[in-house]
């Protein structure tokens, strides 16, 4: 957004400070102001002032123009704001939606100059107040003085005097206005909802089909304008014009976003509707319009006809008045570098010259009527919040909370431990959009809750996965009660149909980022990202923590345990097993008297994941996590350049557990012994069954058991055919002696029977 400092200068001809000083001033109170830029000298010799580019947020639409940057201005330096033009006001009260306007049944004035323009609202909840006045005799000429002048600097387009007028008033005060060519209106002014399908030829030469939840500004005959948005050829200012409509009204943020959107016009006017503009601004707008109208001749016929919604004005301009406590802005301000600190006369200064009408109820206490055009405070917290500003952050002292009073979340430290263990093992953090489009949603739904049973994810319930490795066991028909069917949250206002729902996975994310990537030839990626996922419906919204984990590499690494073609599915299981080893796995109530291992892995996984190439981690017999590679289907319709690699994990039911305590002991004095066994099993034997035997020895000395090397032989030679090799490494260790031959002979014999009796057979 562009504003002139000579421009701010008419309404504070007392500013005491130069332009660069004030851009500093508006930027430390929340008025960012981006770029300085210096217009140069006029051909009179006249400094034209600095040109400020400024970053206004959406919230603050009543910035959005000169004379909200002066207010500000004014407030910071406690000066007097040059009022804008004042405007009579004879409102026509609506009793509701059976008497929209002017009622046919009042008393009429004897035509002539003071008989009222008809004005009619037939849709009263989207449109609250509107602004009517007649000019005639007019002329249609070029812009001159400071229109011309501060448009020439802005860069602004000129059309006419009764076009740039409007323009003018916008660019001022921020409110939008539009005249209409009076002689082509047939009747009165009647704001309405569309017909289906109606026809309207806009000012830009575009032709729209209209939907029934278009709203128009109309006559009897015909749509005029779509309201708040444009307005339309047929009523539009030529040169040819004499009698004029000036037109300013209040028209509901979401009708105007709604028709904005849909017939993909963004329009200055849109802009501040959308936002909410300011219900009281219409008459001052109006008359400000027609007094730069009349400039170059013509007069006002009869009075400004102001039409108002009381209901629309009662939660706009008319909101309740606010409580406000000054023991509670300094609690929640705190110390000031001044001593004297934020007293109640500097609340009253500040938000008086905001525009807020403060009366004292008690001496500690006022009650706040809030301006018309700061719809965006609410509560009390917002003006605490506003004196903050105006004061000026940099002028609180810096102080530590008072000890005991910050306390750290419950999960902060489970948090802590997963990002460190995942920046460990390689991996980048990584934020995505908190938005999803409906494809994405249904493709991914399966990822939202991990905590399901792998029979109910929809996927099928048996297959091979990477051709049976060891450590894949098939599923056991598991129950849960997680809810199957999981709503999705849809946007009210979306920004697009990519991000029309809040997130239910984080998995499209990661694909999206993966995807940018290797769009920008990083073919090496390694992303994590811990974020919540949102489930349930638009009345009651469910936030659930998750972890996403995304890997594609364009050379994988063999192991003595992995093809190079599987490696980075191992990858991602190894880095879902380290997270796992962080908690007390052991720690569920329901796990007393449960044998076998905490975590196990099945070849069930959803329909997103390549079949054959995931699985599910299991915790318990619950699915705690989904990992594997994205389905070919989606990578072909992505068009990925390499495999990707996703993983979702529940971190809702892993931040359940407690963290593991690391305990340290003193390292042995005594050697170590290394055994290696050789067997074959058949491709059904899994390594958590080998593992649990071989502890399940109860040997203290046995202090690590690491498969080396797996070997399968496509031909059946070495290995027969459905078998594999598996090459076994033991290491024993005493902590107070040195082993002797005897005890690791028959440790060895031992473990050779128990991988005996589990199928196996020793290799020669």
């Amino acid at each position: 957004m562009k504003i002139l400092t000579s421009w701010l200068r008419t309404y504070l001809p007392e500013l005491p400070v130069d332009d660069r000083q004030l851009a500093d001033d508006l930027t430390l109170r929340g008025i960012a102001v981006e770029g300085v830029h210096d217009l140069g000298v006029s051909v009179d010799g006249k400094h034209n002032g600095h040109l400020f580019e400024m970053d206004i947020t959406t919230n603050r639409v009543d910035a959005m123009n000169h004379y909200g940057i002066a207010r500000e201005a004014a407030t910071i330096y406690n000066l007097p704001l040059s009022p804008l033009l004042g405007a009579s006001q004879t409102p026509v009260i609506l009793s509701g939606a059976k008497n929209p306007g002017i009622s046919p049944e009042a008393p009429q004035k004897p035509a002539g100059a003071n008989k009222p323009f008809p004005v009619r609202i037939e849709a009263p909840t989207l449109c609250g107040r509107f602004t009517a006045r007649v000019l005639r005799n007019v002329t249609i000429a070029p812009s001159e003085g400071k229109i011309a002048e501060y448009f020439n600097l802005l860069g602004q387009k000129q059309i006419s005097n009764a076009v740039d007028a409007s323009n003018f008033v916008l660019l001022g005060m921020g409110h939008p206005t539009h005249a209409f060519d009076l002689d082509k209106l047939e009747g009165g002014i009647v704001v309405r909802l569309a017909k289906q399908g109606e026809k309207l030829k806009l000012l830009d030469g575009t032709d729209r089909i209209l939907e029934a939840d278009d709203l128009v500004v109309a006559d009897e005959k015909k749509a005029l304008a779509l309201a708040g948005v444009m307005g339309g050829w047929d009523s539009m200012i030529t040169p040819e014009t004499k009698n004029i409509l000036v037109e300013a009204a209040w028209f509901d943020p979401a009708a105007i976003r709604r028709s904005s959107r849909r017939h993909l016009l963004h329009t200055d006017a849109s802009h501040r509707f959308e936002r909410g503009a300011d219900f009281n601004a219409a008459p001052t707008a109006n008359a400000l319009v027609a007094k730069l109208i009349l400039e170059n001749g013509g007069h006002a016929e009869g009075d400004l006809v102001d039409v108002i919604v009381p209901e629309i004005e009662a939660r706009t301009a008319s909101r309740p008045a606010i409580t406000l406590s000054v023991e509670q802005v300094q609690r929640h301000l705190g110390t000031t570098l001044a001593p004297e600190g934020i007293t109640a006369e500097i609340v009253q200064q500040y938000l008086t010259a905001l525009g807020c009408t403060l009366t004292p109820k008690t001496a500690d206490t006022f009650q706040v009527q809030l301006p018309s055009w700061r719809l965006d405070l609410e509560r009390e917290i917002d003006l605490i919040e506003e004196v903050a500003r105006v004061y000026g952050y940099n002028r609180f002292a810096n102080t530590l909370p008072t000890p005991g009073i910050v306390i750290a979340h419950p999960t902060a430290a489970k948090e802590a431990a997963v990002r460190t263990r995942l920046l460990a093992l390689g991996f980048s953090e990584s934020i995505s959009t908190t938005f999803a489009s409906q494809q994405d949603a249904i493709l991914f739904a399966e990822a939202t809750n991990p905590g399901r049973s792998a029979s109910e994810s929809g996927a099928p319930s048996s297959r091979p996965l990477l051709g049976a490795k060891v450590g894949i066991r098939e599923s056991e028909p598991l129950s849960s009660s997680a809810p199957k069917n999981l709503g999705t949250i849809p946007l009210e206002n979306p920004l697009s149909e990519e991000a029309s729902l809040l997130r239910p996975s984080l998995i499209p994310g990661m694909v999206t980022m993966l995807s940018n990537n290797l769009n920008r030839d990083v073919k090496e990626v390694r992303l994590f990202e811990q974020g919540q996922i949102f489930t349930g419906t638009t009345e009651t919204v469910s936030e659930t923590p998750q972890l996403s984990l995304g890997l594609t590499t364009a050379q994988p690494q063999a192991t003595s345990l992995h093809t190079a073609f599987d490696a980075p599915f191992f990858e991602l299981k190894g880095a879902i097993e380290s997270l796992l080893t962080l908690f007390e796995l052991s720690s569920r109530p329901e796990r007393s008297g449960v044998e076998g291992p905490a975590v196990v892995f099945t070849p069930e996984a959803p329909s997103w994941l390549q079949p054959g190439r995931s699985a599910t981690a299991l915790l318990h017999g619950t699915a705690i996590a989904h990992f594997g590679e994205l389905v070919q289907t989606q990578k072909e319709q992505r068009k990925l350049r390499q495999p990707i690699y996703l993983a979702q994990l529940d971190l809702a039911a892993l931040y359940e557990l407690p963290l593991r305590k690391v305990t340290a002991r003193d390292l042995s004095r005594f050697q170590a012994v290394e055994r290696d066994f050789s067997f074959t099993f058949p491709d059904t034997m899994q390594w958590h069954t080998i593992a649990a035997s071989i502890h399940a020895l109860n040997i203290p000395e046995l202090q690590r058991l690491t498969p080396t090397e797996i070997f399968r032989d496509p031909k059946g030679k070495s290995v027969p055919p459905g078998h594999y090799a598996l090459l076994l490494k033991c290491v024993f260790q005493s902590n107070d002696r040195t082993l002797r031959d005897d005890e690791l002979t028959a440790w060895w014999s031992t473990v050779i029977a128990t991988l005996t009796a589990l199928g196996g057979t020793i290799r020669a």
